[in-house]
């Protein structure tokens, strides 16, 4: 309406400067529906009247502003919809700090390759010991090979082969996942690299400086750290909370638990014949409640270990057969008669 018949001045967008209206242009409905004047630069001049143009940049700076206010409240609300559950009650807004730390490789770190290899640092030796190639270059990490076969996961030997073959030819490859360099392809790249096609190579003991036997295959590969640090696990408890119900030692680090000893340990202990093990790491170690407490009397008194009795893990089977109407009764072991 202010406009009304007039003829339009140059107007350009605000965003990158490009002319949107032509000058001299002339007003009317389809120019209004197809340009968005919230995205054209509120100073330009809009007409040769001074009084008219003033009173359009005015509403247009009022227009953008309540565009700008509308899309912060609807940004805002999308945002309390997708976090909302994830604060606690009665905590509106959550400040996060993440401090970084650095932390050395050590014995019991876990690291991983691409291809499912997990594994445990299982030692660290000085560059001088590890085992290297004829000319002289150490290996970095050695993997056990046992941990292939049964896997079955030949990727992490291909990798390592169409490693070794394109860092000698100064190359990068990319490897789609499931539409990766074939077998043909690798050993195509290592006879252009000059090295054997079985990708195997002759390698050394760094510390005795024989030759290995048998030849070994040596490439580059992807390791990387896991966030699972052997400084974070370690833990060790001696007396703490038991469970109300089966009144055995809790796990884990946070509640300050005991390690479980689960069936393939108990197999462990029954194959090597430990039956005094065995047999406190089942009754006064863990759920005899009785035997806990006479155990630790005769620590302190210097006496031999009482005998143990029955675990609390009994009792539990006990209760749990009675709830299926399945009673029993204990009757003393002298008193049974013989057949």
């Amino acid at each position: 309406e202010l406009l009304g018949d007039q003829k339009l001045g140059r107007l350009r967008s605000k965003e990158d400067g490009q002319v949107v209206v032509r000058e001299g242009t002339q007003v009317s409905e389809r120019l209004l529906e197809r340009v968005d004047f919230t995205t054209i630069e509120p100073e330009d001049t809009w007409c040769e009247k001074p009084a008219v143009n003033d009173k359009v940049q005015e509403l247009l700076r009022y227009a953008t502003g309540q565009v700008q206010l509308v899309e912060e409240q609807a940004e805002r609300k999308a945002e309390r919809l997708t976090r909302g559950d994830e604060l606690p009650p009665g905590i509106i807004q959550l400040v996060k700090v993440y401090v970084a730390k650095k932390r050395k490789l050590s014995v019991g770190d876990k690291m991983a390759g691409r291809h499912g290899n997990k594994g445990v640092v299982s030692t660290i030796v000085p560059e001088e010991d590890m085992p290297y190639l004829e000319d002289g270059t150490p290996v970095d990490i050695c993997l056990n090979p046992l941990g292939v076969p049964s896997r079955m996961n030949l990727g992490q030997i291909f990798e390592t082969h169409l490693g070794r073959a394109v860092a000698a030819l100064g190359l990068h490859v990319a490897t789609p996942v499931f539409d990766g360099a074939t077998e043909a392809e690798v050993k195509a790249l290592l006879v252009e690299a000059g090295l054997p096609k079985d990708g195997k190579s002759v390698l050394f003991d760094g510390r005795t400086g024989h030759k290995i036997e048998k030849k070994v295959t040596v490439g580059y590969i992807y390791m990387l750290k896991l966030t699972h640090l052997v400084s974070d696990k370690i833990h060790a408890r001696s007396i703490g909370p038991y469970s109300l119900v089966t009144q055995q030692p809790l796990g884990g680090k946070a509640q300050f638990g005991g390690q479980r000893f689960g069936e393939m340990e108990v197999w462990a202990l029954e194959a090597y014949g430990a039956a005094y093990t065995l047999q406190e790491m089942l009754t006064v170690k863990s759920d005899d409640v009785a035997g806990r407490s006479k155990i630790y009397e005769a620590i302190v008194k210097g006496e031999n270990p009482p005998e143990p009795g029955i675990p609390e893990s009994f009792n539990v089977l006990v209760k749990e057969l009675q709830s299926l109407c399945l009673d029993v009764i204990l009757e003393d072991s002298l008193a049974v008669e013989s057949f």
